[in-house]
């Protein structure tokens, strides 16, 4: 079956970078949408970025824009998410998402896109 392992997260002070690590298994990698979720407590879910794997289209929230940046690996198959100058608004539990892309590469990156596949998320945590 298809399964997303999130792997990276951590404590650090702002200001500072990370990089999370989803590694994908049970499925074809070039023929998938993911996405990177983050949720705090008492939050709604937003997504971070959002990815079309074969071609590589990507977008990207605008409270992250110009500090996150997202990496495909078509031999490790992995989605990483580089997090550089890290704000203590960014801590959150982070999830790697993803589901078959069945459409066009704009819908894959778009918001109504549907994703089946979650991982279990890693947490960061950011102090000022």
């Amino acid at each position: 079956q298809v399964q997303l392992m999130e792997s990276g997260g951590g404590s650090m002070q702002a200001g500072l970078d990370l990089r999370l690590s989803c590694a994908v298994s049970g499925t074809t990698y070039s023929n998938l949408c993911m996405g990177w979720f983050r949720q705090a407590p008492g939050k709604e879910r937003e997504a971070v970025a959002r990815v079309a794997i074969d071609n590589g289209a990507v977008y990207y929230d605008d409270s992250v824009k110009g500090r996150f940046t997202a990496y495909r690996d078509f031999i490790e198959k992995t989605l990483d998410l580089q997090m550089n100058n890290l704000k203590p608004e960014d801590s959150s539990m982070y999830y790697c998402a993803a589901g078959p892309i069945g459409g066009s590469w704009s819908a894959c990156i778009s918001e109504g896109f549907e994703y089946i596949y979650w991982g279990q998320g890693t947490q960061v945590t950011v102090s000022s």
